[in-house]
């Protein structure tokens, strides 16, 4: 009796085996209803995303240049960069730096500062942050500079009250900026003994100014601040 069991369950099994088979076999070759018809050479919006994964085609992304193009051709961009062009002139009036000095933004988010430094005919920018956007800006640990000491002749932060470890951050800027050089960061707008506190980060620098400016669409605390020591 054992034996016939075991006879009906071994034809059961490959019964079941060719059957999953046939199956998968069908699936196979049948295409999926969702996938996007590659006949279709503009495909409508509704058909560009296919809902199953069907559709394993190599798909083009949109490559950097056009996407800075597409960007810095916005309002906002563009606003942006005339705000920090107009800082920059004022201290390019003060003897600060000239077309022809090396510069650093420390904190250069997608590039704007640097941006407005070159329309300004600065052709030694160096732009950084922690998340790279080439071509303006490089990736970077603003509390670790990957530059040597005196490599700069201005040192510019639009967002130093945004930085983890502040007095790290400013010795970094006073390391890499050389004797004589500028500093110049901007906060969040404040004064008085906020401004102070700020101040004090600088151990090797002496104030120049202090004033409140429009960055983009904030008012922002400029403190522009000389190298004095090593």
């Amino acid at each position: 009796m054992d034996r016939y069991v075991q006879q009906f369950l071994n034809r059961l099994s490959l019964a079941s085996i060719i059957a999953a088979t046939f199956i998968l076999f069908v699936l196979f070759i049948r295409t999926p209803e969702t996938c996007v018809n590659p006949n279709i050479t503009k495909p409508k919006p509704h058909h560009r995303f296919p809902k199953s994964t069907c559709d394993f085609a190599h798909r083009s992304y949109t490559s950097i240049k056009k996407h800075n193009r597409r960007v810095w051709s916005t309002t906002a961009w563009i606003q942006t960069v005339v705000s920090f062009k107009s800082q920059f002139q004022t201290l390019q009036d003060k003897k600060l730096f000239t077309k022809h000095s090396r510069a650093l933004v420390v904190s250069a988010g997608a590039g704007q500062a640097v941006m407005a430094l070159k329309e300004m005919g600065l052709h030694d920018i160096t732009g950084v942050e922690v998340v790279d956007s080439p071509p303006l800006v490089r990736r970077a640990d603003p509390h670790s500079l990957p530059f040597f000491d005196n490599a700069f002749d201005l040192g510019f932060s639009a967002y130093l009250d945004r930085a983890l470890f502040p007095d790290r951050y400013v010795a970094e800027m006073e390391r890499t900026v050389r004797l004589g050089g500028a500093c110049v960061v901007a906060v969040e707008e404040c004064g008085g003994r906020e401004v102070e506190e700020v101040v004090k980060l600088f151990r090797k620098s002496k104030v120049l100014g202090i004033r409140n400016v429009t960055m983009g669409d904030e008012t922002r605390t400029r403190i522009v601040l000389r190298v004095m020591s090593d």
